[in-house]
């Protein structure tokens, strides 16, 4: 297997450290809103990730950590804004993550760690940070020096003078050196936090990931990954304090970064009314294509989405279901994915060509006309859909579940049995406007030998 190592910017052979015991840790998101396109397209690139190292070493031999931001200054915001609980916020928000990422055939990590879970490991790193001489105290916070490691940036590439530009570098009196980033930081009563040597108080967003990840994984581990937006500071910190404070460790070995995302080819933001929550989509849309939108573009380009796109991927679906759909009565077999499938995946997670090739497997069932190539090219697509976590629904489901008319399956069903009893009567008239009728709502009738079947259009 290859990927492209952020570490050394190019691709590599991937050698994990342990091929009975792969590790792979994603940053996951910070619960106090809905999840946006950005959160989605991330987890849907791990997941894919996640599901080709299964296959290729075992189910069993693959841990998948992924965690749970429930520290945070917007979830605080959030909490002054509206006059929530803290724990409701994170509560409610936490749950619409799981069900849309349900939704969108993402399955769940082997452990999802909450921040506020570990706050003992994460008071026990900056101890060690300390007593190393990478961190140092002042007016209530601990920060991490940058001074202290003389490769600081070498993950991003950055210099010094490109890192104090960046956008999240925050300007303070007590700073020795203007990118020292918080390590803990003091709480008012009214705000969350906890008692440490350092008085009360809560840990920087950085050092979460340091202590989760170490807690599961080890201190050396094979997979990082997280959003391109993520590779500065907050991966470049967490290789900073996590290297300080385990010197004979590697922490990652391979840095794995999903594109930007952007919409109609700029960037996402609310202030240009350009920016989507993954629920708001869905209600409009079937998941399952924007899922394989979000897998039409190779994971390490920027992604543009766009609404057109998300149409042509359901129409792409359409097509491989209605190639499903006339083989339903076919049973499946047992069968390894086709080999071009897991060797595109193996390739750097190229998932564009492996789209490819289940398109070259649709056309071999539209074409089989023995039940041994049906069922050889039944299986073998779902199969080979599976690893990328599509195909997951019955055709029919499939048709019938993606009705955005106002008509619902009841009164389907009933006009169906109307035109039925009309055309007994041979009152073709009758028919013919049920079906049109059906038809303006976006729902096409087939006749079969085994009766009038369904489908949204």
């Amino acid at each position: 297997m290859y990927l492209h190592n952020t570490l050394t910017k190019r691709k590599e052979k991937f050698n994990p450290i342990d091929e009975k015991n792969v590790r792979m840790y994603v940053c996951g998101p910070t619960v106090y809103d809905r999840a946006h396109l950005g959160n989605a397209k991330s987890a849907v690139v791990f997941d894919v990730l996640n599901r080709i190292l299964r296959h290729l070493y075992g189910d069993k031999h693959v841990t998948y950590v992924s965690n749970i931001t429930d520290i945070d200054d917007k979830i605080l915001n959030k909490h002054q804004q509206t006059g929530k609980p803290i724990d409701e916020i994170t509560t409610e928000t936490y749950q619409w993550y799981i069900d849309d990422m349900h939704a969108l055939n993402v399955k769940d990590p082997d452990y999802r760690p909450r921040a506020t879970e570990f706050v003992q490991e994460m008071i026990e790193l900056i101890e060690i940070l300390l007593k190393n001489g990478h961190a140092y105290e002042t007016e209530g916070h601990v920060l991490f020096s940058v001074d202290s490691m003389p490769k600081y940036g070498f993950l991003s590439g950055r210099s010094m003078k490109e890192m104090l530009a960046g956008a999240r570098i925050e300007v303070a009196d007590y700073k020795k050196n203007p990118a020292d980033f918080i390590l803990w930081k003091p709480s008012t009563a009214d705000q969350p936090g906890w008692d440490s040597p350092w008085g009360y108080g809560r840990p920087g967003w950085h050092l979460e990931c340091s202590a989760m990840s170490s807690k599961y994984l080890g201190n050396s581990f094979d997979i990082h990954g997280g959003g391109a937006d993520l590779i500065f500071p907050h991966h470049e910190n967490e290789c900073a304090q996590s290297l300080c404070a385990y010197p004979n460790d590697t922490f990652a070995n391979y840095w794995v970064h999903a594109g930007m995302l952007m919409v109609d080819g700029v960037k996402m933001s609310k202030s240009l009314g350009n920016f989507y929550t993954v629920n708001e989509i869905i209600k409009k849309y079937p998941a399952e294509a924007l899922r394989l939108l979000f897998i039409s573009t190779h994971y390490h380009q920027p992604f543009n989405f766009t609404y057109s796109g998300l149409k042509q991927s359901k129409q792409i679906l359409d097509k491989f279901y209605n190639a499903l759909l006339r083989v339903k009565d076919v049973p499946t077999i047992e069968i390894e994915p086709d080999e071009r499938v897991v060797e595109a995946l193996a390739d750097d997670i190229n998932t564009p060509l492996a789209i490819s090739y289940l398109h070259d497997i649709t056309n071999s069932l539209n074409k089989a006309s023995t039940l041994e190539d049906k069922q050889k090219y039944k299986s073998l697509l779902l199969r080979s859909a599976d690893i990328l976590g599509i195909l997951y629904q019955e055709a029919e489901e499939w048709f019938k579940g993606n009705i955005d008319s106002d008509i619902d399956e009841n009164e389907i069903n009933r006009l169906i049995n109307e035109r039925l009893e009309a055309k007994k009567s041979k009152d073709w008239v009758k028919a013919d406007a049920i079906r049109n009728q059906l038809k303006e709502q976006g729902i096409i009738l087939e006749d079969t030998p085994q009766g009038t079947a369904w489908k949204k259009e």
